[in-house]
C-alpha cells in the first residue's frame, strides 16, 4: 500500500503553480518545449526568454527515483542534507528488482519506504508497477509540466504531452536538498508525422522504423517535438511507446500536444478514478483525486499550449505513416530496422519471448498478445513471459478476459516491474538462445549473456512468435491491406540543418582546475558505445560496490581486457608538472554512453584512472554523469576520424582494431592544453595537433569540488 500523498489544499497548489509558471509573453518565437522550461526555471534574468543550448537552473515538478532510491538517499544524507525541500515534488517507485526476494534486496526496499514515510514522501512498493507507467496513471507526469526521473526512459511522459526528461542520482539528491538542478535545454528537433497506419502496425513499429530509418544521429541529444496530422489516428498508448523509446532512437525528450485524443483518455481515467467507490447517492463522492481531477483538466483545454509561429528547430524530419510495414529492430541493435517480411521468410528461431516493460506492457498491448494466443499453445522450446506495466494495468486485462487468454497458452507470469528488459531475475537469455521481445533495448548482454541475439517487435508480433517458435507476423495480419515492403517514405526538409556552432569565449580557468590532461590513448573504435557495455547491468544494483571493484569492471561487456590493460598502464605514467592531471585518455566514437542512466559507467571509468574522455559526440545523459562526477568530457570529431581511418578495421568503426583488437593501444601519449584547447598527440608516426572546445568555469568548479555532490555541499555550507 502506497502512503497517503502529502498534498495541500488546492489553493496552495494553485498559488505555487502559478508563481512558478507566470512569465511575460516572450518576443522571441518559442517551441512549446521551450515554453515548458520557462515555466519550470528559476532565477532567470528579467525578460531571458529560454532557448535551445541555455543553460538553466530547473525546479521540475516532479523527481521519481526507484531502486537506485537507496544510492539516492546516501548521496542526500552525505551531502548534509537533513530535509527534503519539498516532499510533494518527490515520488519513489520500486519497480527494477522486484523478483528479488533476497534478504539483502527486502531490507534495502525496507530502508526506502522508512524513509520515505519519515520524509512524507509518495512512495509505490514493489509489485505496484513500473515507475514510468505509474507516474503517467497517478497524473505526476502530466501535460505541459516538467517533470523528472533518475531513468533513461523519462522521455515517456512526452505520451501524455508532459516534458519528461532523465537525470541522474546526483541530481536527484540534489533535487530532495534544493528543489532545483541545472539543466542544458537541448536542441529542438520538429518529427513530423504524415498519413494514418495500416491496420495492423503499430507505434512500436512506429518508433522501431523511425530509430532505423533516421539513424545517423539526426536526434542525438535533441527535444523532439512530433507534430502533423499522421498523429491524431495515433492512440495514447502508441504514443507513450513511441516517446517512451525516443530514448533509444538518441533524443533526451519525446513530447506530442494535447488533442482531443489526449483529452479522452483523460477523461476516461478521472472517470475511472471517480469509480473507485461504490455507485450510490447515499455515498459521497470519493475525494478529488491531487493530479487528476476535472479542476486540471478544464484549465489544461482552456490554456493549451503551442509552438510560436517561427520557434527555431535545428532539423525538420518527416514520416510518411502510411507507408510502414510492422518492422523488427535487431539483433543487439535498435540501429538495425528490417521489414517483419524479410525476417520472416527466414524462420529464425526463438527460445524466449517477453512482453515486459514499460514500453510495450499496458492494457491494449496485452489485448493484442492475448488475441494472437487465444486458443493456441506456446511452441515447444519457447518460453513466453509476461508482466504487466503495472498492478492497475493488470487488473483491468484480468478483467477483461486478456490476461488469462496469456496464461492458458502457457505464458509464465511476471510481476509488475522491470525484470528481463534490465536483465534482472527469471527467464534470461541464456548463451546462443535467441529471443524476441516488446522491450525498448536490445544491446548486447542487456538481457542475458552477450552471446544471445535480440530482437524487438510490437506485442503481436512477439506473442505470434511464440506460438510458432519463429519469427513471424500474426494470422490477423492481411497483408492485402499493407503498403509494399519497401522501405517506408522518410525525408529531413529542405533547409533543416543543426544550429551553427557558437564559438567559444576564453575564460580563466577556475582555481585548482588542471591546465592540462596527458598520458597513454586507448582508442575504441566503436560508436553508439552504451552503458551497457561500459558498465554491465547486472552490477548496476549492488549498492555496495566499492569504486575499486567498479574499476575493475569497467567496459567489461565491450572488452573484457580493458580494465587489466588500463591498470597496467597507469604506474608508468606521471604528469609533467603539478597543473596537470596524469591517466589513461580513453578515445572513441559518437554517441559514447548512449543507453542507461547508471551513474556508475562514469564513476567505473574515473576510478579505473580514466580522468577524460574524447568521443565524437557524447549521449547526454553519460556526459550529466560525468560533470556530476568529476569526469571530462570533450569531443574532437577530427582526432576520432584520424584514428578511425589509421587503426579500425576497414577504416571503419564498429568491427575493431586491424589486428582484432577491442581496443587499439599503439602506445601514443597525449596532451590537452584546458588553456587554449590544444590536443597534442604524439606517436612513432610524429605529432600531430588538434583543436577542442573546452569545458566552462561551472563545470571546472564541479570538477574541484569533486561533482556535484562535492558542489552542493559547498553550497550548503
Amino acid at each position: 500500500m502506497r502512503l497517503p500523498p502529502r498534498i495541500p489544499s488546492w489553493g496552495y497548489l494553485q498559488t505555487v503553480r502559478f508563481f512558478v509558471t507566470s512569465v511575460p509573453t516572450p518576443r522571441i518565437p518559442q517551441t512549446i518545449i521551450e515554453k515548458v522550461v520557462q515555466k519550470y526555471s528559476v532565477g532567470l534574468p528579467d525578460g531571458k526568454v529560454v532557448k535551445a543550448g541555455d543553460y538553466v537552473m530547473i525546479r521540475p515538478e516532479h523527481v521519481m527515483t526507484h531502486d537506485n532510491t537507496g544510492p539516492v538517499i546516501s548521496k542526500f544524507k552525505s551531502i548534509g542534507a537533513k530535509k527534503i525541500v519539498d516532499p510533494r515534488q518527490t515520488v519513489f517507485t520500486l519497480d527494477h528488482d522486484v523478483q528479488n526476494k533476497s534478504h539483502k534486496n527486502l531490507a534495502k526496499y525496507a530502508n526506502i519506504e522508512a524513509f520515505a514515510r519519515a520524509h512524507g514522501i509518495d512512495f509505490y512498493p514493489a509489485g505496484r508497477g513500473i515507475g514510468h507507467q505509474v507516474l503517467v496513471e497517478e497524473g505526476y507526469a502530466f501535460p505541459h509540466t516538467l517533470t523528472v526521473a533518475s531513468d533513461s526512459h523519462s522521455n515517456m511522459y512526452g505520451g501524455v504531452a508532459c516534458v519528461g526528461t532523465p537525470i541522474v542520482r546526483t541530481d536527484a539528491a540534489a533535487l530532495w536538498a534544493t528543489g532545483k538542478t541545472w539543466w542544458q535545454v537541448p536542441r529542438m528537433v520538429n518529427v513530423e508525422l504524415r498519413g494514418k497506419l495500416a491496420p495492423g502496425v503499430t507505434g512500436k513499429d512506429v518508433i522501431v522504423a523511425l530509430c532505423g530509418s533516421f539513424n545517423n544521429d539526426e536526434v542525438l541529444n535533441a527535444a523532439i517535438e512530433f507534430t502533423g496530422e499522421g498523429i491524431s489516428a495515433l492512440s495514447v498508448d502508441d504514443r507513450l511507446t513511441i516517446s517512451n523509446m525516443t530514448t533509444e532512437w538518441g533524443a533526451l525528450v519525446g513530447v506530442f500536444p494535447v488533442d482531443d485524443t489526449l483529452m479522452s483518455w483523460y477523461e476516461s481515467a478521472l472517470a475511472n478514478l471517480e469509480r473507485r467507490t461504490f455507485a450510490s447517492k447515499s455515498i459521497p463522492p470519493p475525494p478529488e483525486h491531487p493530479r487528476i481531477n476535472r479542476r486540471r483538466l478544464d484549465a489544461l483545454r482552456a490554456t493549451n499550449l503551442t509552438s510560436d509561429l517561427g520557434a527555431q528547430y535545428s532539423s525538420h524530419l518527416i514520416f510518411d505513416l502510411s507507408t510502414l510495414i510492422p518492422h523488427v529492430s535487431g539483433p543487439n541493435s535498435v540501429k538495425i530496422s528490417t521489414p517483419l517480411p524479410k525476417l520472416e521468410s527466414q524462420q529464425i528461431a526463438i527460445q524466449k519471448a517477453y512482453l515486459v516493460s514499460c514500453t510495450n506492457s499496458r492494457v491494449s498491448d496485452i489485448a493484442a498478445a492475448a488475441s494472437v494466443v487465444e486458443g493456441k499453445k506456446i511452441a515447444e522450446g519457447v518460453e513466453f513471459y509476461v508482466a504487466a506495466a503495472s498492478s492497475v494495468v493488470q487488473a483491468e486485462a484480468e478483467k477483461l478476459g486478456h490476461w488469462n487468454k496469456l496464461i492458458a497458452a502457457g505464458a509464465k507470469v511476471l510481476p509488475a516491474g522491470c525484470g528481463p528488459c534490465i536483465g534482472l531475475g527469471t527467464g534470461l537469455l541464456e548463451e546462443g538462445e535467441t529471443g524476441i521481445s516488446a522491450t525498448n533495448r536490445n544491446y548486447k548482454g542487456r538481457m542475458g549473456h552477450p552471446k544471445a541475439q535480440a530482437y524487438l517487435a510490437s506485442p503481436a508480433v512477439v506473442a505470434a512468435s511464440a506460438v510458432k517458435g519463429f519469427i513471424c507476423s500474426p494470422n490477423s495480419l492481411d497483408a492485402t491491406s499493407l503498403p509494399s515492403a519497401d522501405a517506408p517514405s522518410f525525408s529531413i526538409a529542405s533547409g533543416s540543418s543543426d544550429a551553427a556552432e557558437v564559438p567559444q569565449t576564453e575564460e580563466p580557468l577556475f582555481p585548482g582546475f588542471p591546465a592540462a590532461f596527458s598520458g597513454r590513448l586507448l582508442f575504441a573504435p566503436q560508436d553508439n558505445l552504451n552503458t551497457d557495455a561500459l558498465y554491465p547491468g547486472k552490477y548496476t544494483y549492488q549498492d555496495d560496490i566499492t569504486l575499486e571493484r567498479q574499476a575493475q569492471v569497467v567496459m567489461e561487456n565491450y572488452d573484457p581486457s580493458f580494465a587489466g590493460n588500463v591498470a597496467t598502464i597507469l604506474p608508468s605514467l606521471s604528469a609533467s608538472d603539478e597543473n596537470t592531471k596524469s591517466g589513461v585518455v580513453l578515445v572513441s566514437g559518437y554517441n559514447f554512453g548512449t543507453g542507461s542512466s547508471r551513474e556508475q559507467a562514469a564513476t567505473a571509468l574515473k576510478a579505473a584512472g580514466v580522468p577524460l574522455v574524447i568521443a565524437g559526440s557524447f549521449g547526454d545523459i553519460f556526459k550529466r554523469n560525468a560533470i556530476n562526477n568529476g569526469l571530462v568530457c570533450l569531443e574532437c570529431r577530427e582526432l576520432v576520424a584520424d584514428l578511425t581511418a589509421t587503426y579500425a578495421r576497414g577504416g571503419t568503426r564498429g568491427a575493431g582494431g586491424r589486428e582484432g583488437e577491442l581496443t587499439v593501444d599503439k602506445g601514443h601519449e597525449i596532451r590537452v592544453s584546458m588553456t587554449d584547447g590544444n590536443v597534442t598527440l604524439c606517436g612513432s608516426d610524429g605529432e600531430k595537433t588538434y583543436k577542442i572546445r573546452t569545458v566552462g568555469a561551472s563545470v571546472q568548479e564541479l570538477w574541484v569540488c569533486g561533482g556535484l555532490e562535492g558542489f552542493i555541499l559547498k553550497s550548503i555550507q
